[in-house]
């Protein structure tokens, strides 16, 4: 039995980020410009960006007016209800910025420190993913009604795809880059989309078995962590941590401690 707390920020996280998705679908301008940057002249920030972000936290705050939030683009304020709002507005802005379509709009939110529900909207899939935490991860998307969400039966890891992320610093792209190398054929393939809320999800449903970046954010991972998490994958950082800015795996049981081994050996943590 879930909480009903829970539910009821499930629900509003589901409109912000249906509401979000759908400005960012649809209003998406022809001639699309780069707003600012952020770590690196190559890491964009969009109008659209901005515009999808008030939109979540005013509708939010309209509600909940007590709660906090941590947005990529700038939203950050502690509340006092012990409830924080983690919020990416467009995660994957490259490949929105050039038409492409893996793009999400993530929210979860948290209850003293803990994420307790999460949506990943990618309105070009029209497909939906959410998860309340103690209570599973279910989708919406082409099919009729929901979904439960399940992660892959584990393979080999020589079998299994696996997906990744590249950061926008030059340095540690060009690390990132030799891990990939090293991991490669001892893989059946990885994938890059650009998206790493997506990617969560992915493994979540069975599209991946694995999946690892470094230099995410809270607001990269958080919705797209609970949602693999509660779809029956793992997740975690280092060995004995938790996902964070040095590395983030998720994996199908039996696919993600493997991987974990050959990360830790290769130094995907560090330049």
């Amino acid at each position: 039995m879930t909480d009903p707390l829970h539910q009821d920020l499930l629900a509003l996280a589901q409109e912000a980020a249906r509401r979000a998705g759908e400005l960012l679908r649809d209003g998406r301008p022809a001639h699309l410009a780069v707003a600012a940057t952020k770590s690196s002249p190559i890491d964009v920030v969009t109008e659209m960006d901005i515009a999808a972000e008030k939109l979540i936290t005013d509708l939010i705050s309209e509600r909940r007016p007590d709660d906090g939030f941590l947005g990529e683009e700038g939203a950050s304020s502690k509340g006092t209800s012990g409830v924080r709002w983690v919020i990416d507005p467009l995660d994957g802005t490259v490949n929105y910025l050039y038409g492409l379509p893996t793009w999400a709009v993530s929210i979860a939110a948290e209850q003293d420190g803990e994420t307790v529900a999460g949506v990943v909207a990618a309105p070009m899939r029209g497909e939906t993913y959410h998860a309340v935490r103690g209570g599973g991860a279910r989708a919406t998307g082409a099919w009729e009604g929901e979904r439960e969400l399940a992660c892959r039966p584990a393979p080999p890891l020589d079998q299994a795809l696996v997906s990744t992320g590249f950061n926008y610093v030059t340095e540690v792209r060009v690390h990132q880059a030799e891990v990939a190398r090293q991991l490669i054929p001892l893989l059946r393939d990885i994938r890059r989309s650009g998206s790493a809320a997506v990617d969560l999800c992915d493994v979540a449903s069975g599209r991946l078995d694995g999946f690892f970046e470094r230099g995410l954010n809270a607001w990269d991972l958080a919705a797209g962590d609970l949602i693999a998490r509660e779809a029956g994958a793992l997740t975690g950082g280092r060995p004995g941590e938790r996902p964070g800015r040095d590395l983030a795996i998720a994996g199908t049981p039996g696919v993600f401690e493997p991987l974990q081994r050959l990360l830790e050996d290769f130094g995907a943590w560090h330049d």
